[in-house]
């Protein structure tokens, strides 16, 4: 019997209909696991040492399988890869993870920074580009890598000329603005010596392999943990223009903007545009882990509804939005709605403690507060890290509203602050804990609608 991912289920399952978003919950983060993944996507024939990815045929008799990359499920998707291909298969391998739990024997985990880089991280990376000159990496040669979300952070290696401390002081700056993850990401791929196709153009000509676990709403490869090995259709215009448009120009380190002053006027080499020796694979999105949802509540005896994989846009906005849809479809034929994505937050200067799924939680208590039935709402993390690395979301229901009148707790007050792990602390029998799941492909939220019995 396979353990259970969230840990504290006996607190938060007080009711049926509680218990039943647990398991659908915990159905949806299965499905994406490296395990499953890998496993459905990819095969091995020992005896031809041929690679099977999809339908498409990889010879490595002729050469050999090195094995890099980052992210937060990297180190599960290493493990995994070990199992199929066995370790013996694998002549090295150097992967950037958050944390040492992967069990390996080939490939070298190096737990790095997240969500801001580190010197580990660095190290990491100059580890894994210098694998081409140690074993004269050439034509013959296969290389794994293997991407997850989280990836942006956890594979640094900073221009020359920008130290990791202003890179450092850029991430906070773009992540507290509200910026969309693509917009992020043209920043980081024009300050990476690595991101934006150039891990992939390093190991040239090789054949390079990226399996990859999407985290990104529309599964744009290019922004997945900021396309180390996808070309790169994005300038070093359009990185100024994004810290333009978030008015993040006078805050950002000087070496920064003067660095894409230099690119904006031709003076840095741009991003690679094409990459012939580069082969991309999503093998996991977020759209998996909610038909595995939808699946679920369906064999409850629910009429699940997915809405969509492609949420995005302010938490606050969405978590009002979601809810007058929700409750404008009960009429139908639905009572169960699945739909996931990555919202964001703008952040003030001064803020409480809490992260996207929490706000969005928190939120949804006014939003739904004055449907009278017995209802239940989750928003989670894949990864089972809602910013705050122990809380992966949180669940509420009808009841959270009545429990927080009951001490006076005014919510709009935590929520103005963006303290929502505080105010959904004060909630009880809220905040979902998985620890880390292994696997990432963004934001999975769930409501549920019964009628009053």
């Amino acid at each position: 019997m396979k353990p259970a991912i969230i840990k504290n289920r006996a607190e938060l399952a007080l009711t049926p209909a509680r218990k039943d978003i647990l398991d659908i919950i915990e159905a949806g983060i299965s499905r994406v696991l490296p395990s499953e993944v890998l496993q459905s996507a990819l095969k091995y024939d020992r005896l031809t040492k041929n690679l099977y990815i999809n339908a498409d045929v990889f010879p490595v008799a002729k050469g050999r399988i090195f094995v890099i990359g980052g992210g937060k499920a990297s180190g599960f998707m290493a493990e995994t890869l070990e199992e199929i291909l066995g370790s013996e298969m694998i002549c090295d391998g150097i992967i950037n993870c958050k944390d040492d739990t992967f069990k390996g024997y080939t490939v070298k985990i190096v737990t790095a920074g997240h969500p801001f880089p580190d010197e580990n991280g660095v190290n990491g990376v100059k580890s894994m580009l210098a694998l081409k000159d140690q074993y004269s990496v050439g034509k013959d040669d296969l290389v794994l890598c293997l991407i997850s979300g989280g990836g942006s952070a956890l594979i640094p290696y900073p221009v020359d000329g920008v130290n990791l401390q202003d890179k450092q002081t850029m991430t906070r700056l773009l992540l507290n603005s509200g910026a969309e993850i693509n917009e992020i990401n043209v920043v980081r791929k024009h300050l990476s010596q690595v991101k934006g196709g150039r891990l992939g153009l390093h190991f040239s000509p090789a054949t390079v392999i990226s399996l990859i676990l999407s985290d990104v709403v529309g599964n744009d490869i290019s922004v997945i943990a900021s396309g180390p090995t996808v070309p790169d259709r994005s300038t070093f215009s359009e990185a100024y223009q994004v810290l333009e448009n978030y008015h993040l120009l006078a805050d950002s380190p000087a070496t920064i903007v003067e660095y894409f002053q230099k690119g904006c006027l031709g003076l840095v080499e741009e991003t690679p545009k094409i990459l012939n020796n580069c082969h991309n694979y999503i093998i996991g999105d977020n759209m998996l882990a909610l038909k595995a949802m939808a699946q679920k509540a369906h064999d409850k005896g629910y009429r699940p509804c997915i809405i969509t994989a492609e949420q995005k846009g302010n938490a606050s906005d969405a978590a009002w939005e979601r809810a007058r849809q929700v409750i404008s479809t009960i009429t139908g034929d639905y009572d169960l709605f699945v739909l996931g994505g990555e919202t964001t937050l703008r952040l003030p200067q001064s803020v409480g403690r809490g992260g996207r799924n929490q706000h969005f939680t928190a939120v949804s208590l006014l939003a739904m507060k004055d449907l009278k039935r017995e209802w239940v709402v989750a928003s989670v993390g894949t990864d089972g890290s809602d910013y705050l690395p122990e809380v992966a979301g949180a669940v509420i229901d009808n009841h959270s509203l009545e429990r927080l009148a009951s001490k006076n707790i005014d919510p709009q007050d935590y929520i103005s602050r963006f303290d929502s792990n505080t105010l959904l602390a004060k909630t009880g029998n809220a905040l979902i804990i998985t620890g880390n799941t292994g696997t990432n492909v963004g934001d999975i939220v769930i409501y549920l609608i019964k009628q009053f019995k």
